[in-house]
């Protein structure tokens, strides 16, 4: 067999994604393997993994239940279609999904990632309003500094400028709500802060301005990708009121908070408040394959399904929904969960990280810290002229030292995978601690 090269002999091929290309070509960053909390690089560097690779290697790098579900499904069966064909491991994925999805969300459409859930999730909350005779509702409303992937859908319900300045007007009939970022009430708040709830109450003025025809509303429980915006205190239940108020369904993306993320299986259990609609990804493989998966109420599955006329209820799907090794790459990581109870690790060490995070607090330039689960935001005062110069040195400081963390803005982002242990979130902070202080002028 073929060794993988741990040095590429050519960089000009690949076009690479959310990256300074140029840069990047100039002094490449390469990881050569990955085992349990850290990376390495082809030099032999062991690299602490902060960030859990983009949110997404929840259960450690290098799993072996997972590898050998993946090799084993592969000898089997390497692809089957699912439209109008079915194979039964993804019927036994999606039952596996349902049994840790809120109740009553029981339905599950599989993609391939969380961009194509996003999208996925706006489609049936479309076709849901058309079902139930309220063709109308054709409006979505996100979240300004929202993330939902780079899907038209998502990036129009998505409020993150820079993500959407490139591509023109996007979908119509799309509104945004305020974002929950208010550090002259919350800094350096730990958990959830207390000031922000009525933030919610925007949705009455779009629904005063639009009427009855807004479909739905997409927001993170906690956004992650714009730098860790955490919802104050009722919020999110306030806004459950209003969509009930007022027919819409709630969407939730859950691509970042599922899979133990922040100490429960979803989100949704450890905030209180369900929606109708939840995207995932990232966990749900532990990113050992691409896959991504929509959860419907049983309601809303049976107004498109049952409530369609015989033949295709939903025209909508991609070659590779249900793929064998990504159905057996979930099972395998859903496994894990429970028996390694990734959700309890998490919240037993999450106080011990809570206060490596705001142990940084009165560092040089730095402005905020907050935290919830096993997710923190530590945000830098920018330089003048130079947005995200600092963060971005910090970054740079950090992986020289060792450790992987991410950054976005002015905002470092720390999500480490959930068998994190005490030793490692001191090298985790002690690292950023002194790279802050050297990024100082």
């Amino acid at each position: 067999m073929n060794e993988i090269p741990a040095r590429p002999n050519n960089l000009d091929a690949y076009w690479m994604p959310f990256s300074a290309n140029r840069a990047f070509k100039q002094a490449p960053r390469m990881l050569a393997r990955a085992e349990g909390m850290h990376y390495y690089t082809a030099d032999g560097q062991e690299i602490i993994d902060g960030t859990a690779g983009l949110w997404c290697v929840n259960a450690g790098h290098g799993r072996r239940e997972i590898t050998e579900a993946i090799q084993k499904q592969a000898a089997v069966m390497d692809y089957a279609p699912t439209f109008q064909m079915g194979h039964p491991i993804a019927f036994q994925a999606a039952a596996k999904i349902a049994e840790l999805t809120p109740e009553g969300l029981d339905h599950v459409f599989f993609t391939n990632s969380g961009s194509e859930s996003a999208d996925t999730a706006l489609k049936i909350a479309l076709a849901y309003q058309r079902a139930r005779g309220q063709a109308q509702r054709v409006r979505l409303v996100g979240r300004e500094r929202g993330y939902h992937g780079v899907g038209f859908g998502g990036m129009s319900v998505g409020g993150i400028g820079p993500n959407r300045k490139q591509f023109g007007a996007l979908l119509p009939y799309v509104d945004h709500l305020p974002h929950t970022h208010a550090p002259e009430h919350n800094a350096f708040t730990r958990g959830l802060p207390a000031w922000g709830a009525h933030l919610a109450d925007a949705l009455e003025s779009l629904v005063a301005l639009h009427g009855d025809t807004i479909a739905a509303v997409m927001v993170e429980p906690l956004a992650g990708s714009t730098g860790v915006l955490l919802p104050p205190a009722g919020y999110l239940r306030r806004l459950r009121e209003l969509c009930d108020k007022h027919g819409i369904l709630l969407i939730y993306d859950e691509v970042i908070t599922g899979f133990g993320r922040i100490g429960t299986p979803f989100g949704a259990e450890r905030l209180g408040v369900a929606p109708d609609i939840m995207t995932m990804a990232k966990g749900l493989t532990n990113a050992a394959v691409p896959m991504g998966a929509v959860a419907v109420h049983e309601r809303i599955y049976q107004a498109i399904v049952e409530g369609a006329p015989a033949g295709i209820e939903l025209f909508h799907g991609y070659t590779y929904s249900g793929h064998p090794l990504a159905s057996a790459a979930a099972i395998a990581a859903i496994d894990l969960h429970r028996s390694d109870d990734l959700p309890g690790r998490a919240r037993a060490i999450e106080g011990y990280f809570e206060d490596a995070a705001h142990s940084l607090k009165g560092l040089p330039n730095v402005i905020d810290i907050r935290n919830f689960g096993l997710v923190a935001g530590i945000e830098l005062q920018g330089r003048q002229d130079k947005p995200t110069d600092r963060a971005v040195r910090v970054f740079q400081r950090c992986f020289e030292a060792g450790v992987l963390i991410r950054t976005t803005g002015d905002i470092i982002a720390l999500s480490p995978p959930l068998i994190v242990e005490k030793p490692h979130v001191d090298r985790i902070f002690g690292v950023l601690g002194e790279a802050i202080r050297a990024e100082a002028a």
